[in-house]
């Protein structure tokens, strides 16, 4: 956590500013500040008013809202390249979740006077905020479907696929992103039921579990186990 980042250099390597003329790239790194979390850490709490947007550089931030009584949901993990933060600076609304860092983390903090700038200087920058904001919001409501139709085997077999990525043959690891308390919340499950839905794909022959590694032994036969109607747990 003692090491400096390179402002300038890590802006332009971001996807969102790679395309930016080196003189705005300046701009923005004129006013941009880094901001380091240690894990646990709250970044802010909810209802917090916004004058900015982030994007983690190392490490990674938990979206979650939160109640009066101590529970969570969590809406997002934001891992390194990500920003979030940027609807709640255009609607200059409080926010409705709260940010907290699951590890040691590094972050850029950009001031939205700068972002404002930016975008009134360029159009393609506009599109690209736009179509990322765009994104979240696809995400959000495939979010609302698979609460609302998926059972929770099919909930985790989709978010295990998702890892996977492209199919391969044979055996495919994959790493959870975090702890299974964490992936519980993310896919609106409680961590008993995650860890019987694991189980039982064990028992099924389909993966092999080990902490937060998971071993798919079948992506085609995972991928069919999805769209049977598996128990409902």
């Amino acid at each position: 956590m003692d090491k400096h980042i390179d402002i300038r250099q890590t802006l332009a390597s971001l996807p969102l500013f790679q395309q930016l003329h080196e003189s705005e790239i300046a701009h923005l790194a004129a006013s941009a500040r880094e901001i380091g979390l240690s894990k646990g850490q709250m970044l802010f709490q909810k209802g917090t008013l916004l004058d900015g947007f982030y994007v983690t550089v190392h490490g990674q931030i938990k979206l979650a809202f939160s109640s009066p009584q101590g529970s969570e949901k969590v809406v997002s993990i934001i891992e390194p390249g990500q920003s979030f933060g940027e609807a709640m600076v255009f609607m200059e609304r409080p926010s409705p979740v709260l940010a907290q860092a699951l590890e040691d983390s590094r972050l850029l903090y950009i001031a939205k006077q700068s972002l404002f700038a930016a975008i009134d200087r360029d159009s393609a920058f506009a599109r690209r905020m736009l179509a990322g904001l765009s994104m979240r919001l696809h995400s959000l409501i495939n979010d609302v479907e698979n609460y609302s139709l998926r059972s929770s085997t099919q909930r985790l077999i989709g978010f295990l696929l998702q890892l996977a990525g492209a199919p391969e043959n044979g055996p495919i690891k994959l790493k959870l992103p975090a702890s299974k308390h964490i992936i519980a919340s993310r896919l609106n499950l409680t961590p008993e039921t995650l860890s019987r839905v694991l189980h039982s794909l064990s028992e099924s022959g389909l993966i092999t579990v080990k902490g937060r590694s998971i071993m798919v032994l079948d992506i085609t036969r995972l991928s069919q186990f999805d769209s049977l109607d598996p128990p409902k747990y």
